[in-house]
């Protein structure tokens, strides 16, 4: 299987990446046990298929580690020119505290180490309270580390619309950020998105199948309780779709769905993930990647293979339309967070 060129875009200089990138949260523990040496296969054959980008945390359990044995066997099987097509952003999530250099680069340091590396693709940085302003003294670091070559850029994962202007105008140069972004959560469209593009910095959306909800799975399936949600990911986007309009409307959205996606002979999933990959400063969905457990490359792959036309669009809007406001509920992009 290879992906078409529509798969790839150019991130940044030097940098280009998969649309669909493999996000890695499933390996942290909170969905279950995870088999390293299938996991490693599971790798390969994402790779292989040209979903060659990978995203994930200092947090997300073995995954930096993970990345690093991947690269070792790529590299024992195919050469280093093998390994140059891996893409591997990861995060680094650090408690409110002091922010100095010898902290900030001990812990990239690290993930370097577990990695493999000796330059952080993208370096994507999580703050948990906003009163503590020394998420500003964590940036200028990373940047200074970023000039000095241990970091190719820096990015943010969860800061709202107003910390993303503060940290431009404190003279910080970051590419991208992380939000949750999806048909049922669509927060960034409130102001995230315009200023993003206003300053040319990249969302990369998670949550965009809502755990796994927002599949041909659950289309015509009672609401699920307790016992079926039954990893992390499927009892947050729960609490989501709750908080959005409840199980009977978002049912009506999967059968919307369904109609458009039996039109253009593809799955529930991927409609859903078109509808955000088409949005405007979005640089690619991150999908969520059960390695060696589930699988889901054929399916990914046929993303790249259709559009949502007018009426396609027309139909969803009508849905959400009677959806309520999680801007007003929740407030801006990560702010479930810092609550």
């Amino acid at each position: 299987m290879s992906l078409p060129p529509e798969s790839r875009l150019r991130f940044v200089d030097g940098l280009p990446i998969c649309r669909i990138l493999n996000g890695m949260w499933q390996v942290s523990g909170a969905h279950g046990r995870i088999d390293p040496a299938a996991a490693l296969d599971a790798m390969l054959a994402y790779h292989n298929a040209g979903f060659t980008t990978w995203d994930l945390a200092d947090h997300y359990g073995p995954a930096e580690d993970f990345i690093g044995e991947f690269r070792r066997r790529l590299s024992a099987e195919r050469g280093e020119a093998a390994v140059s097509e891996i893409q591997a952003f990861t995060k680094w999530v650090p408690r409110p505290g002091p922010m100095t250099r010898q902290i900030v680069e001990n812990n990239v340091d690290i993930s370097l180490r577990r990695m493999g590396v000796g330059r952080l693709d993208l370096l994507q940085f999580h703050w948990w309270e906003y009163r503590d302003k020394r998420y500003l003294d964590a940036l200028e670091q990373l940047a200074a580390l970023r000039d000095e070559g241990k970091i190719h850029r820096v990015a943010l994962t969860n800061f709202d619309t107003e910390r993303l202007v503060e940290i431009a105008d404190h003279g910080v140069r970051v590419v991208s950020n992380q939000v949750q972004y999806s048909l049922i959560d669509r927060r960034p469209e409130v102001r995230m998105s315009q200023v993003c593009e206003e300053q040319r910095v990249w969302l990369l959306p998670y949550g965009v199948l809502c755990g796994g909800l927002l599949s041909d799975r659950y289309l015509g399936q009672p609401e699920p309780g307790s016992a079926e949600l039954n990893t992390a990911s499927l009892r947050k986007y729960k609490q989501m779709i709750d908080a959005w309009g409840g199980w009977q409307l978002f049912q009506q959205l999967l059968s919307i769905l369904r109609r458009i996606a039996d039109k253009h002979e593809v799955s529930i999933a991927n409609v859903a993930e078109r509808y955000i990959l088409d949005k405007p400063a979005v640089a690619g969905v991150i999908i969520g990647a059960r390695l060696g457990v589930a699988e889901h490359i054929a399916e990914n792959a046929r993303l790249f293979g259709f559009s949502l036309d007018d009426d396609d669009n027309q139909a969803i809007e009508t849905v959400l339309a009677d959806a309520r406001d999680l801007y007003r509920i929740i407030g801006d992009c990560g702010d479930e967070y810092r609550r």
